[in-house]
């Protein structure tokens, strides 16, 4: 499925515009129909719930200059799989934001991070999974990769705990654990290609 009509540059593709007004002060996720088509908006505090419907997100995996990934552990009091592990950053742009925008957005106020080198790398990816209390997340959410920029700082609120790996190391954790983490990140690393062996590499293309 070609989930949303993305073009040739995805990480300026600009979201559905609301009023400033309408999202300046609560955070707002936009909400999809099944061809991906932008319906409406409504409160992220709301919009998680046993029947959530399907809406636009977005996953980042952060690389440093060693090459080694970025993994973190949700924070204890998120609503949807607290205390798991995942990759480095999640979340949602808003409403007339581009996913760029959204992505440097969230990298500062989650990890304390500046970034370079923001690339989408899988558009199309489409995910509905249920945490241990019943909450639902059903998102269409396209999976983006970037380089870290500056020194880590995570926001407790958001990160409990964080460390970074190389590539291998994770594609090892998503085998032999995948209960241990989040379902998006199990869900979409067969299509990632840091997560390649490189003996596969050499086999065909990534």
């Amino acid at each position: 499925m070609n989930a949303l009509p993305l073009g040739s540059a995805p990480t300026g593709v600009t979201t559905p515009a609301v009023p400033t007004s309408e999202y300046g002060t609560v955070e707002r996720v936009i909400l999809l129909a099944e061809d991906g088509t932008p319906v409406g908006v409504a409160d992220k505090a709301e919009v998680h719930t046993r029947s959530t419907p399907l809406h636009l997100a977005f996953s980042c995996h952060i690389r440093d200059a060693r090459g080694q990934v970025l993994v973190t552990r949700r924070a204890l009091s998120k609503k949807t799989w607290p205390g798991v592990w995942t990759n480095s950053l999640c979340g949602h742009p808003a409403p007339g934001e581009s996913f760029e925008s959204a992505i440097a957005r969230r990298a500062h106020e989650e990890l304390g991070l500046e970034l370079t080198d923001i690339r989408m790398v899988l558009p199309d990816f489409r995910y509905r999974a249920v945490d241990a209390s019943g909450v639902v997340e059903n998102e269409i959410c396209p999976v983006f990769t970037a380089r870290a920029g500056s020194e880590l700082a995570p926001n407790p609120a958001e990160v409990m705990d964080y460390t970074w790996v190389a590539p291998s190391d994770l594609r090892r954790a998503i085998e032999v654990a995948p209960w241990a983490l989040s379902p998006w990140l199990v869900e979409h690393s067969p299509g990632l290609a840091l997560l390649v062996d490189e003996s596969d590499r050499s086999e065909g293309p990534a």
